[in-house]
């Protein structure tokens, strides 16, 4: 036994610490002086999983320091007597464990174990800890050959009563010898008697697993497969272990593991999706919060095993609510917990600084959670039992009581016997075991969608063979509600089942069956019901509305060129362009009808029509604007004496270009439909609950291109307005040309985000009101005006007032060829002489 000791003093010697968290890893992280001093050593850090705090077990450790300072003032147990501590972490590590339980004996910042001569007597009376089995062994047969107790609350392997080895330790948590056996019995009283098992590769999964295949082999339960999984394997390890479980028959497995070795399997699970199975677990994982997510529900749904026993420490929840970083000088291990809780920093370099008065009420986490205290409550017991075995012992060396011959150097543990909180006692057997109760705890979601224990049964290992089990009848169900289907549970009465939602689209008869493509689930979920089908119709509001404005446009439209016709004679009307304006005024009236082939229900031909129709009309309209605009402007620029620049723009050549222009329009459309038609199509993935009714654009691309070719005719007809904007009032229309180009390229930027962002049938309402709106713009700012002088102010519609004293000074600077198409250019002097002397 001695040569173990050196050789695990030796090995700690020349290894390097995992953690790196601390300076000085050898130093408490959490200390307080006093009359006598307990050692506390817990894994505040996961070395494995980034070093960060682990809040639970600096529950732990604030629940000995609450129980520390709960005797310290109490006069009935130590009167007069203060305890201190000094809490070690292990950063969930062996080595850093031995390593701190050598710096606890020894007293010393080192932790060296030639400090302490074998004579001398340890600085610590007693060490509570640690959390899990290996380093709580190698903490046991270090410290032991100097006769100190090791109280561990969570260090379950059978392998830790063997007096023989571990002579001084003892724990307030059950053996797991009890617990095997227990979870061999669960499988054989469900009926599972083919099942995979899962262990730990550590001292607490290989020595509780072999106690379970021991009794599951009496019990007649045969095993599958075993593996055998740990934290630093290599993710093929990983990887192995769930194809295993795929590949295999058994429906049910044991896991007898840590709840850090679980995590990184149940990654592997949740990737690859391995649902449907029963897991049986121990109580290290099956009860442990940070496993129980809901992510990790569809892998482990109904899982059920062991917990600890929960409990209640009145006044705990405050305390651990008041620790202050700045109250407790001592206590440094403190910081990093409040920096990672809080997101801040105690250096003053730091952005954000921590004051030490941030609020803890504010925080919901492990640490401040007190709705499962089994364990934390071990730890709780661990420091009054040794606070009791102190008082014994005191009072043995006083000779006030009863004692043995050798108890006046050692603590009386194993004569420990008192109540504590709910009148439970506490007391240890020859091995140093608690009594072995465990409650039996299943995995449900409630109706809120919380995860739950649900406790279905106590287990008693003391009672009698065959009455050890207590179960409840938590663990069936009532009858699914409408949308549920069943899910029996394996092993489990016909009467035991999981109510599991039917996914949408789905309704509930034996199983969830997916309701046909057309069709949906009603609201309860029990039957299939035919989709609502949506589009733009006439009969709606939206509809009726559209069609009203394309109507009111066209009639606009008609009456308009009513007007132009009957004063065609008109000066107003000739310098206009009217061969161009009338031109235009019939194209408009067929952009405002166009937009009525995108009501109502798509069909094959009026998919082909709307995009076809409105593309080409809207080039022949905007064709006819930048015609005008191109004759405006050039008639303004043929400056110089004897210029015949105009003939190049005359009627024939303006006819050509408007042609032109709409002919490649006309060109792509009629590829367009030969090679990718726009057809009808039923939509039925944009929204779940209706059909939407639409046109699929057949090539996105040629719809891309024809909205860009009217964009492009557009932007030229603007930028030619635009410089033509300052011409003589009087006789230009380039103002109101720019003006309705300005309204126009507008309405169809404004449709691009518009368009791609509506939804169903408001997609194509976007487009009719964009289609409307930009053909109303022309129409307003063009015609308007002139109807209005037409109509109400006819004085001002004569060749005097047209050509105005500026405009004929500008003109005869300009030596302008002619300004109207309808002048001949032979007669233009003749014409030009009379309108001077009319000035």
């Amino acid at each position: 036994m001695f040569l173990r000791v050196i050789v695990l003093a030796l090995s700690v010697q020349g290894e390097e610490p995992f953690c790196k968290l601390w300076e000085y890893p050898d130093i408490p992280l959490l200390s307080k002086t006093g009359d006598f001093i307990l050692g506390g050593i817990f894994t505040l850090h996961n070395n494995f999983i980034a070093s960060k705090p682990t809040l639970k077990e600096y529950q732990f450790a604030e629940a000995m320091i609450f129980a520390i300072e709960q005797i310290n003032n109490r006069t009935d147990i130590l009167p007069n007597v203060s305890l201190g501590y000094k809490i070690y972490d292990t950063c969930s590590t062996v080595s850093m464990a031995i390593k701190a339980a050598m710096a606890l004996m020894s007293g010393a910042g080192e932790a060296q174990s030639s400090t302490l001569p074998c004579s001398q007597q340890s600085s610590i009376h007693a060490i509570i800890g640690q959390t899990a089995s290996s380093p709580t062994i190698g903490i046991a047969t270090l410290v032991g050959q100097f006769n100190i107790p090791v109280i561990s609350h969570f260090a379950t392997c059978a392998c830790l009563s063997n007096r023989k080895e571990f002579p001084t330790f003892f724990r307030t948590i059950p053996s797991d010898y009890y617990q095997s056996r227990a979870l061999a019995q669960l499988v054989r009283h469900f009926g599972w008697t083919w099942v995979g098992t899962i262990r730990s590769d550590n001292d607490y999964g290989n020595s509780g697993m072999a106690t379970f295949v021991e009794v599951a082999q009496k019990e007649g339960i045969c095993i599958e497969y075993s593996e055998v999984i740990y934290r630093t394997n290599p993710r093929e390890k990983f990887l192995k272990t769930v194809d295993v479980i795929k590949m295999a028959s058994s429906k049910t497995i044991v896991a007898f593991a840590s709840f850090i070795d679980i995590e990184f399997l149940i990654k592997e699970l949740v990737l690859q999706n391995v649902t449907g199975l029963q897991w049986v677990g121990s109580e290290s994982w099956v009860s442990a919060k940070n496993v129980a997510t809901k992510e990790n529900y569809r892998i482990f749904k109904g899982a059920i095993g062991f917990s600890i026993t929960n409990a209640a420490i009145p006044g705990l929840k405050e305390f651990l609510l008041s620790v202050r970083p700045s109250s407790t000088p001592g206590n440094a291990g403190l910081i990093k917990l409040w920096e990672d809780m809080f997101d801040c920093s105690f250096n003053a370099s730091n952005p954000k600084t921590c004051s030490g008065s941030e609020d803890l009420q504010q925080v919901n986490n492990l640490y401040t959670d007190v709705s499962e205290l089994g364990v934390t409550y071990n730890v709780y017991k661990a420091v009054y039992a040794v606070a009791h075995a102190l008082h014994n012992l005191l009072a043995c060396q006083d000779n006030q009581g009863p004692c043995m011959a050798n108890q006046k150097d050692t603590l009386p543990l194993q004569k420990v016997n008192f109540s504590v909180n709910r009148g439970e006692y506490v007391n240890f057997d020859i091995n140093g075991d608690p009594p072995a109760r465990y409650e039996l705890v299943n995995w449900q979601l409630s109706v809120n969608g919380i995860l739950e224990f649900v406790t279905i049964g106590f287990y008693d290992a003391f009672l009698p063979e065959g009455n050890q089990f207590i179960m409840n009848n938590k663990i069936c169900s009532e009858s699914c509600r409408p949308g549920t289907r069943k899910a029996t549970q394996k092993g489990k009465p016909v009467c035991c089942f999981d109510c599991l939602p039917c996914a949408e689209g789905e309704i509930n008869a034996v199983h969830c069956m997916t309701c046909p493509l057309e069709y949906r689930a009603n609201k309860e979920k029990d039957q299939c019901i035919l989709k609502n089908i949506e589009f733009l119709s006439y009969d709606e509001i939206m509809g009726m509305i559209l069609i009203i404005l394309a109507f009111l446009g066209a009639l606009l439209t008609s009456t308009v060129t009513v007007v132009f016709f009957k004063f065609r004679d008109t000066p107003i009307v000739k310098a206009n362009n009217s061969e161009l304006s009338f031109l235009l005024l019939f194209s408009l009236t067929l952009c405002f009808l166009c937009s009525l082939t995108f009501i109502g229900e798509p069909t094959q031909w009026s998919c082909m029509l709307r995009h076809t129709a409105f593309g080409i009309t809207f080039v022949l309209c905007i064709s006819c604007v930048l015609g005008k605009t191109i004759v405006v402007l050039m008639a303004f620029r043929a400056t110089m004496p004897g210029n015949n620049i105009m003939k190049c723009f005359g009627p024939t050549q303006q006819r050509l270009s408007v042609l032109t222009f709409t002919l490649i329009q006309t060109l792509i459309c009629i590829i367009w439909l030969a090679k990718y038609p726009p057809v009808p199509q039923k939509n039925v993935n944009s929204n779940k609950e209706i059909i939407i009714l639409e046109c699929e654009m057949g090539s996105t691309v040629a719809f891309y291109i024809v909205l860009g070719y009217i964009g492009l005719l557009s932007v030229m007809c603007f930028v030619l307005a635009f410089l033509a904007r300052k011409l003589p009032d009087n006789f230009n229309e380039a103002k109101f040309i720019t003006f309705s180009m300005l309204v126009f390229c507008s309405v169809w930027i404004t449709f691009i985000p518009s368009y791609i962002s509506s939804p169903g049938k408001y997609t194509v309402a976007v487009e009719v009101f964009a289609i409307l709106a930009s053909s109303f713009g022309l129409l307003l700012c063009i015609f308007i005006p002139k109807c209005y002088i037409i109509l109400l102010k006819p004085d001002k519609n004569s060749k005097k007032h047209l050509m105005g004293k500026n405009a004929v000074k500008i003109t005869l600077k300009s030596n302008l060829a002619g300004f109207i198409n309808e002048i001949d250019y032979e007669t233009f002097e003749t014409n030009f002489i009379t309108l001077k002397n009319n000035l």
